[in-house]
């Protein structure tokens, strides 16, 4: 699959992935701050944003698309990015075919099952008739006895878009993904751990990464460490970009990353 993308900057190649039901407009700010030492490639992934949508959804399959998008962009290796469901799918490349990551990090996600914490909002975007609403603003109303926070019906309704004819309309393939959506919350598991740097950051307000994570972690990917940034929930990057970006900035540079403590 041909994913949509941007790229922005030049130099070492830096591939960000992001979470379910986002895109890669969520991470413009964030990729225009790292294009200035690194050349930022932020793709949508199937069934989001502009990318072509699919009834197959997995880690395997989207791990693979980023794949095929380093080769048409002729990149044997990259330094990879991913949030959330974007970080599984990083982790599912790097331990699948460890010799296209040299450095992998992972936002907000640990690499076990979670539980369908999506399933309500889903099902609810799901129930919606589109062709009976003529605003966002309708739309914003009519989710919130299901959705009460206003931040997440925002972050939501990005995936509205209009056709010639004014009618509203989900870019993304919302049927698919909540058809495939038991497969997005299974573990990801290797035989194999990645043995190159890699790094996890979570929000300090979060629950999706905690310390029983740890040993899962260590197991797949022994050289990772974990940092926490402040003043941030799942969505570390818009919370605190000042912090997350240094945080993923300094271990980029980092020449030679010291094993864990």
């Amino acid at each position: 699959m041909q994913l949509h993308y941007k790229s922005y900057g030049s130099g070492q190649p830096l591939i960000i992935l992001h979470g379910l039901l986002g895109s890669l407009d969520n991470w413009r700010t964030v990729s225009l701050d790292l294009a200035h030492d690194f050349r930022i490639l932020t793709p949508d992934l199937r069934n989001h944003g502009h990318s072509p949508q699919s009834e197959e959804m997995n880690y395997s399959v989207m791990a693979q698309d980023v794949s095929e998008l380093m080769n048409h962009e002729n990149l044997k290796q990259a330094y990879v990015l991913g949030h959330s469901m974007g970080g599984k799918t990083a982790m599912e490349l790097a331990l699948k075919q460890p010799e296209r990551v040299s450095k992998l990090t992972i936002v907000d996600m640990a690499p076990r099952p979670y539980a369908p914490r999506h399933a309500k909002i889903l099902s609810a975007m799901l129930a919606l008739d589109l062709s009976t609403f003529q605003t966002r603003r309708q739309l914003q109303e009519a989710l919130a006895p299901a959705i009460p926070d206003l931040a997440v019906r925002q972050f939501l309704l990005k995936n509205l878009e209009s056709d010639s004819a004014g009618t509203l309309r989900w870019r993304i393939g919302l049927r698919q993904i909540f058809q495939n959506y038991d497969s997005l919350r299974q573990p990801i598991e290797s035989q194999i751990p990645f043995n190159c740097p890699t790094l996890f950051i979570r929000g300090e307000h979060s629950d999706y990464l905690t310390e029983s994570d740890i040993p899962s972690i260590q197991k797949l990917f022994p050289l990772a460490r974990l940092e926490t940034v402040p003043q941030a929930g799942h969505w570390v990057h818009a919370d605190n970009p000042a912090v997350f970006v240094q945080k993923v900035r300094e271990f980029l540079a980092r020449d030679n990353f010291p094993l864990p403590a």
